[in-house]
């Protein structure tokens, strides 16, 4: 049954119109990898991928790496953004790479 929810309701609980879709990626570096070689490789990717398409990235790793990619607005990230940050992670030969399917961030 479909609920009546007011719109500051809907925003709060993130649903329908304020629903955000992001996805999951990891990745891993070479055994041995600098963290200087590290540090310029996740900087490039939030240089040249993340901020130039609006997106968002939170995580963290040493050799390897795991995170969340979100709009930086509400709203949904699409399928060629994920393509996106995957051709770029792979551009870079690093090896594990995988992007998860698009989700909500929020419920899922």
């Amino acid at each position: 049954m479909a609920k009546n929810r007011s719109r500051r309701l809907r925003k709060k609980l993130h649903v329908d119109e304020f629903q955000e879709l992001g996805f999951a990626v990891s990745w891993s570096f070479a055994p041995g990898t600098s963290v200087e070689q590290i540090d310029s490789t996740v900087d490039a990717l939030i240089v040249e991928v993340i901020e130039p398409n609006g997106l968002a990235f939170e995580g963290s790793g040493y050799l390897q790496w795991e995170g969340l990619v979100c709009q930086q607005k509400i709203a949904h990230c699409t399928d060629e953004q994920r393509e996106l940050v995957r051709s770029w992670l792979a551009a870079r030969n690093l090896s594990d790479i995988k992007v998860t399917e698009l989700f909500d961030i929020w419920w899922d």
